[in-house]
């Protein structure tokens, strides 16, 4: 008792004091804190699946452990998002080389896409799979349509129908694109897309652009044939070539006429 009455005025006493509370703490948290073993293990085995798919179907351009050679990028940090999105959308594997990776058949289930993106997601901190209460279409349709119209129609047309970009690269169509890819194009940036994250457009404001894409794909013309949404130069030239249909037919009419 002598001996821990001398040192109790120690200057390390105090911090002796809170290490061994900390350290009781964290143990009590330990084996009181309620296990969830099977979601756990479940991981572990998405990754080993994961892994198993990845150095069958894509190492040979990313690299066995993911780390990029000259035919493939890196793929250490770019997140299971980025993952589901490129193989759910078919776009991976790459069927051949070209300008722009385009969208295709999807060649593998719901459960080896996410097996892939629990591997890719093990290589390093990406973004994540975006919650479903984000990708419903349940959001805000007019705000949507304003932060579409400043951030996204620029490239996608108005309506979201695709366009034509540079050096052969073309922004696709969005009318076919599930809420969840749509948000995940956002979020990752694929192709010569820029990225949206959080601090440029917020979780609603994606739910809310997502929300419009929906709208204006289930919401009937109320002007006729919309051919295709792609703007004046289809609608000029659809224009164009029936009047000069008109005008034939009515030249080749007036010529019948008079002989």
């Amino acid at each position: 008792m002598s001996f821990l009455a001398a040192r109790r005025r120690h200057p390390a006493a105090l911090l002796l004091v809170l290490l061994l509370a900390l350290v009781i703490t964290g143990g009590l948290y330990a084996v009181l804190a309620p296990k969830d073993a099977d979601a756990a293990a479940s991981t572990a085995d998405d990754v080993a699946a994961g892994k198993a798919l990845f150095l069958s179907n894509c190492a040979t351009c990313h690299g066995l452990s993911g780390t990029g050679t000259q035919e493939g990028p890196s793929l250490v940090g770019v997140g299971a998002a980025a993952t589901d999105f490129q193989v759910g959308t078919g776009r991976m594997p790459l069927a051949q080389p070209g300008t722009q990776a385009q969208r295709g058949e999807v060649q593998f289930s719901d459960e080896e896409i996410a097996q892939l993106a629990a591997y890719v997601a093990s290589l390093g901190p990406g973004p994540a799979i975006p919650d479903s209460k984000y990708t419903t279409g349940d959001g805000d349709i007019a705000r949507g349509g304003e932060l579409f119209r400043v951030n996204c129609a620029m490239c996608h047309n108005f309506a979201g129908s695709g366009g034509a970009l540079t050096r052969g690269k073309y922004a696709p169509s969005l009318m076919d694109v599930s809420g969840k890819h749509m948000y995940e194009a956002m979020l990752t940036g694929p192709q010569s897309m820029p990225v949206f994250n959080d601090e440029n457009l917020s979780p609603q404001d994606k739910a809310d652009i997502i929300s419009y894409l929906k709208n204006v794909k289930d919401e009937p013309s109320q002007g006729g044939h919309t051919l295709g949404n792609l703007g004046p130069v289809p609608e000029g030239l659809f224009v164009w070539t029936l009047g000069i249909g008109m005008l034939i037919a009515a030249a080749v009419w007036l010529g019948k006429k008079a002989a």
